[in-house]
């Protein structure tokens, strides 16, 4: 079946639940068993059984069994939080001597966690820029275990040749992983291009109506076993409530990253013609330098992408602008049906393409050409009196 189809079939049990279209939340700590025999045999599989409220109920493992197919994996794992499912993948791979190799335009908070909590851990990082896919062979060490991904740049939106960089994993039989957070698996399938797992931020796209905080990892066959011990032993779950709106969320992913993705489309296309603008850092557009890659691997893009202004404009300018948007919010998420902006600092090791202050915009819902009246005026107001000022 084609993936709009899938959508809003998958992760349903209507023999379970007697055909309701939506199924229940389902909250539980204690499962009560007959026998001894019968709790027995569900400890065997924890993952698929109902045992103990921490390894979910009904709601739980409907969410994971759609994760798992939708992305096409052996297994789905749910966390807290998007930072939370990266965070305990690394964990569950890495150990004292171990290096990672971590792409430099990766979300800030999991930088912090590579240079604070797996340093202390005894845990070495190198960040490599995302455009070096070539040169990551040499720099593949013999402690080498993991190469995390995320493309595009969660700040910068620089894409990653995600085969190159698979194939240099391979030959040195380490680990690859990425955050698939801003095409979500409707747009990009990295398992399918030999990623051993791929983590989303649920919190995004999947539930969409920013009302739910959730992560979740799908993983490949020899990888989930290390990610279901380690996730066990921390004491991993998940809220059956924020399952739910995953759940309900997931039904209208198709026609939602399709209106974001051509409203955005509009949006930076508008936006890069403005003699205000320097860039626009979005792959979809023509004049993306990462438009071909772009095209070689994904089916569409999201709502998310950067606007980058003169340097000469100043941050306090791009702050301005931000602030005097009407119909954006500022906020640090991004996904829901809402539209926001908040300008993007961010620390790289690396060169960047990027050269003045950045917004980034979430281009939700709302029609495009409002959306564009709004960003007009705010670049007059704020972008052009301090490009005028210089």
């Amino acid at each position: 079946m084609r993936t709009d189809t899938v959508l809003v079939h998958l992760g349903r049990d209507d023999e379970q639940f007697s055909g309701l279209v939506n199924a229940p939340v389902c909250r539980a700590s204690t499962i009560l068993f007959p026998t001894i025999a019968a709790l027995k045999a569900a400890q065997r599989d924890k993952q698929k059984n109902l045992y103990y409220g921490r390894f979910g109920t009904q709601t739980v493992k409907l969410l994971q069994s759609a994760c798992r197919e939708l992305d096409g994996g052996y297994e789905a794992m749910l966390f807290p939080s998007g930072l939370a499912a990266i965070a305990r993948v690394l964990g569950s791979l890495l150990r004292p001597g171990d290096h990672l190799l971590m792409v430099d335009s990766v979300y800030g908070p999991v930088r912090d966690f590579c240079e604070n909590e797996l340093r202390d851990l005894g845990v070495s990082t190198s960040f490599y820029a995302p455009e070096a896919a070539d040169e990551l062979g040499a720099a593949i060490r013999k402690e080498t275990k993991v190469i995390f991904c995320e493309s595009p740049g969660t700040m910068t939106f620089e894409l990653q040749d995600i085969d190159k960089v698979v194939a240099a994993a391979a030959a040195a039989g380490v680990v690859t992983v990425i955050d698939n957070t801003w095409a979500t698996p409707y747009f990009f399938r990295p398992l399918q291009h030999g990623v051993d797992i791929v983590i989303q931020s649920a919190s995004k796209y999947m539930v969409g109506h920013s009302d739910a905080m959730l992560g979740v990892a799908v993983t490949n066959e020899r990888c989930w076993p290390l990610l279901q011990r380690s996730s066990a032993a921390y004491g991993n779950s998940v809220s059956p409530d924020d399952c739910y709106l995953a759940l309900r969320g997931m039904r209208t992913l198709g026609v939602r990253l399709d209106r974001h993705f051509a409203s955005a489309l509009k949006v930076a296309r508008w936006l890069e013609s403005q003699p205000e603008v320097r860039a626009v850092h979005y792959p979809a557009l023509e004049s993306s330098p990462d438009h071909a890659q772009w095209k070689r691997h994904f089916t569409g893009a999201s709502g998310l992408f950067a606007v980058e202004f003169p340097a000469s404009v100043g941050e306090q300018a791009a702050e301005a602008f931000a602030d005097s948007l009407e119909l954006f919010g500022i906020g640090v998420s991004w996904g829901g049906f809402e539209s926001l902006a908040i300008p993007a600092h961010f620390r790289r090791n690396h060169a960047s393409r990027v050269k003045g202050p950045v917004v980034r915009l979430h281009i939700g819902l709302e029609d495009p050409d409002d959306l564009i009246e709004d960003l007009s005026r705010a670049l007059k107001e704020c972008i052009a009196a301090a490009m005028a000022h210089v």
